[in-house]
Protein backbone atom coordinates (compact mmCIF):
# COMPACT_ATOMS: atom_id res chain seq x y z
CA UNK A 1 0.00 0.00 0.00
CA UNK A 2 1.26 3.26 -1.27
CA UNK A 3 1.94 6.19 1.48
CA UNK A 4 -0.53 8.24 1.12
CA UNK A 5 -3.17 5.26 0.96
CA UNK A 6 -1.99 4.16 4.12
CA UNK A 7 -2.65 7.42 5.38
CA UNK A 8 -5.66 8.17 3.98
CA UNK A 9 -6.80 4.37 5.52
CA UNK A 10 -5.15 5.30 9.11
CA UNK A 11 -7.28 8.43 8.96
CA UNK A 12 -10.54 6.33 8.12
CA UNK A 13 -9.44 4.39 11.46
CA UNK A 14 -8.44 6.87 13.64
CA UNK A 15 -12.01 9.00 13.11
CA UNK A 16 -13.52 5.04 14.02
CA UNK A 17 -11.88 5.42 17.59
CA UNK A 18 -13.23 9.04 17.34
CA UNK A 19 -17.01 7.89 16.99
CA UNK A 20 -16.05 5.03 19.57
CA UNK A 21 -14.91 7.30 22.12
CA UNK A 22 -18.13 10.07 21.81
CA UNK A 23 -20.10 6.52 22.13
CA UNK A 24 -18.26 5.83 25.22
CA UNK A 25 -18.63 9.09 26.71
CA UNK A 26 -21.96 8.97 26.25
CA UNK A 27 -22.58 5.62 28.29
CA UNK A 28 -19.66 7.18 31.17
CA UNK A 29 -22.58 9.74 31.39
CA UNK A 30 -25.14 7.32 31.92
CA UNK A 31 -23.21 5.81 35.19
CA UNK A 32 -24.97 4.95 38.14
CA UNK A 33 -22.39 5.76 41.06
CA UNK A 34 -20.75 3.02 43.26
CA UNK A 35 -20.59 3.97 46.88
CA UNK A 36 -17.52 3.52 48.67
CA UNK A 37 -15.84 3.77 52.26
CA UNK A 38 -13.97 6.32 53.33
CA UNK A 39 -10.45 4.62 53.38
CA UNK A 40 -7.44 5.19 55.52
CA UNK A 41 -4.10 5.54 53.62
CA UNK A 42 -0.65 6.44 55.05
CA UNK A 43 1.64 9.17 54.00
CA UNK A 44 4.49 10.80 54.92
CA UNK A 45 2.43 13.46 57.18
CA UNK A 46 0.30 11.04 58.88
CA UNK A 47 -2.61 9.08 57.82
CA UNK A 48 -5.19 10.39 55.56
CA UNK A 49 -8.76 9.81 54.54
CA UNK A 50 -9.87 9.51 50.68
CA UNK A 51 -12.35 12.09 51.56
CA UNK A 52 -9.56 14.27 52.15
CA UNK A 53 -7.71 13.79 49.20
CA UNK A 54 -10.44 15.86 47.43
CA UNK A 55 -9.18 19.14 48.63
CA UNK A 56 -11.23 21.57 47.31
CA UNK A 57 -12.49 19.61 44.41
CA UNK A 58 -15.60 17.51 43.78
CA UNK A 59 -13.52 15.44 41.78
CA UNK A 60 -10.49 12.91 42.32
CA UNK A 61 -8.77 10.67 40.69
CA UNK A 62 -6.68 7.84 42.11
CA UNK A 63 -4.19 5.78 39.76
CA UNK A 64 -3.53 2.37 41.39
CA UNK A 65 0.36 2.05 41.22
CA UNK A 66 2.25 -1.29 41.77
CA UNK A 67 5.01 0.38 43.39
CA UNK A 68 8.70 1.00 42.63
CA UNK A 69 8.96 -2.45 41.93
CA UNK A 70 7.04 -1.98 38.58
CA UNK A 71 9.11 -0.40 35.56
CA UNK A 72 5.74 -0.50 34.06
CA UNK A 73 3.73 1.44 36.53
CA UNK A 74 6.94 4.17 37.05
CA UNK A 75 6.51 4.67 32.52
CA UNK A 76 2.97 5.85 33.51
CA UNK A 77 3.77 7.87 36.54
CA UNK A 78 6.55 9.40 34.61
CA UNK A 79 4.08 10.94 32.24
CA UNK A 80 1.42 12.00 35.11
CA UNK A 81 3.64 14.95 35.84
CA UNK A 82 2.99 16.60 32.11
CA UNK A 83 -0.55 16.83 32.49
CA UNK A 84 -0.64 16.95 36.18
CA UNK A 85 -1.60 20.77 35.82
CA UNK A 86 -4.12 20.13 33.60
CA UNK A 87 -5.92 17.36 35.58
CA UNK A 88 -5.60 19.57 38.39
CA UNK A 89 -7.66 22.53 36.81
CA UNK A 90 -10.61 20.17 37.13
CA UNK A 91 -9.85 17.64 39.72
CA UNK A 92 -7.60 16.64 42.68
CA UNK A 93 -5.06 14.00 41.46
CA UNK A 94 -2.92 10.96 43.74
CA UNK A 95 -1.52 7.99 42.99
CA UNK A 96 -1.65 4.88 45.61
CA UNK A 97 0.25 1.95 45.77
CA UNK A 98 1.81 -0.43 48.12
CA UNK A 99 4.43 0.80 48.80
CA UNK A 100 5.30 2.50 52.34
CA UNK A 101 5.47 6.43 52.45
CA UNK A 102 9.07 6.82 53.03
CA UNK A 103 9.67 4.14 50.45
CA UNK A 104 7.11 6.13 47.64
CA UNK A 105 8.82 9.34 49.02
CA UNK A 106 12.67 8.60 47.89
CA UNK A 107 10.82 7.01 44.83
CA UNK A 108 8.96 9.81 44.18
CA UNK A 109 11.93 12.42 44.25
CA UNK A 110 14.21 10.39 42.38
CA UNK A 111 11.67 10.21 39.50
CA UNK A 112 11.13 14.25 39.81
CA UNK A 113 7.90 13.50 40.17
CA UNK A 114 5.51 16.10 41.69
CA UNK A 115 1.94 14.57 42.45
CA UNK A 116 0.84 13.84 45.76
CA UNK A 117 0.98 10.06 46.37
CA UNK A 118 -0.95 7.69 49.48
CA UNK A 119 0.13 4.37 50.61
CA UNK A 120 -2.84 1.97 50.76
CA UNK A 121 -0.53 -0.72 52.43
CA UNK A 122 -2.27 -2.77 55.16
CA UNK A 123 -5.71 -1.61 53.67
CA UNK A 124 -8.18 -3.42 51.28
CA UNK A 125 -8.75 -0.03 49.10
CA UNK A 126 -6.76 -1.78 46.31
CA UNK A 127 -9.22 -5.10 46.34
CA UNK A 128 -12.15 -3.62 46.77
CA UNK A 129 -11.73 -1.15 43.62
CA UNK A 130 -10.86 -4.42 41.79
CA UNK A 131 -7.09 -3.64 41.77
CA UNK A 132 -5.47 -6.60 43.74
CA UNK A 133 -6.33 -10.28 42.62
CA UNK A 134 -4.81 -12.57 45.54
CA UNK A 135 -1.62 -10.96 46.55
CA UNK A 136 -0.83 -9.68 43.08
CA UNK A 137 -1.63 -5.46 42.60
CA UNK A 138 -2.93 -4.06 39.30
CA UNK A 139 -2.53 -1.16 37.63
CA UNK A 140 -5.10 1.35 36.97
CA UNK A 141 -7.36 4.50 37.56
CA UNK A 142 -10.31 5.35 39.67
CA UNK A 143 -12.31 8.05 39.27
CA UNK A 144 -14.32 9.35 42.71
CA UNK A 145 -17.17 12.39 43.51
CA UNK A 146 -18.29 13.76 46.55
CA UNK A 147 -22.20 13.22 46.13
CA UNK A 148 -24.49 14.04 48.77
CA UNK A 149 -22.25 13.71 51.53
CA UNK A 150 -21.29 10.33 50.33
CA UNK A 151 -17.92 9.17 48.27
CA UNK A 152 -18.81 7.50 45.06
CA UNK A 153 -16.85 5.54 42.33
CA UNK A 154 -18.23 6.76 38.70
CA UNK A 155 -15.58 5.22 36.66
CA UNK A 156 -12.55 2.92 36.61
CA UNK A 157 -9.67 1.55 34.21
CA UNK A 158 -7.48 -1.22 34.18
CA UNK A 159 -3.51 0.55 32.54
CA UNK A 160 -1.26 -1.69 30.61
CA UNK A 161 0.31 -1.26 27.23
CA UNK A 162 -1.42 0.46 24.59
CA UNK A 163 -3.81 1.82 26.70
CA UNK A 164 -5.33 5.88 26.12
CA UNK A 165 -3.47 7.11 29.27
CA UNK A 166 0.37 6.31 28.20
CA UNK A 167 1.64 8.13 24.82
CA UNK A 168 4.98 6.10 24.46
CA UNK A 169 2.86 3.13 22.87
CA UNK A 170 1.10 5.33 20.04
CA UNK A 171 4.06 6.73 19.18
CA UNK A 172 5.98 3.49 18.63
CA UNK A 173 3.14 2.25 16.91
CA UNK A 174 3.67 4.85 14.34
CA UNK A 175 7.49 3.29 13.90
CA UNK A 176 8.09 0.21 11.54
CA UNK A 177 7.26 -2.82 13.82
CA UNK A 178 5.75 -0.73 16.55
CA UNK A 179 7.30 -1.67 20.31
CA UNK A 180 8.17 -4.71 19.33
CA UNK A 181 9.84 -6.07 22.19
CA UNK A 182 10.71 -2.64 24.15
CA UNK A 183 10.14 -2.78 27.69
CA UNK A 184 10.37 -0.26 29.97
CA UNK A 185 13.60 0.88 31.83
CA UNK A 186 14.19 3.22 35.23
CA UNK A 187 17.45 4.62 33.06
CA UNK A 188 17.84 4.20 29.20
Amino acid sequence: MTYSDTTKKLATLRAEIGRLRDKMRKTQDGVEPEPVENYSFATTNGPIKLGDLFGDKDTLFVIHNMGASCRYCTLWADGFNGVLPHLESRAAFVVSSPDDPDKQRKFKDSRGWTFRMVSHQGSNFAADMGYKDGTKFQPGVSVFKKQNGMIVRVSDQGLGPYDDFCSVWHFFDMMPGGAGDWAPQYKY
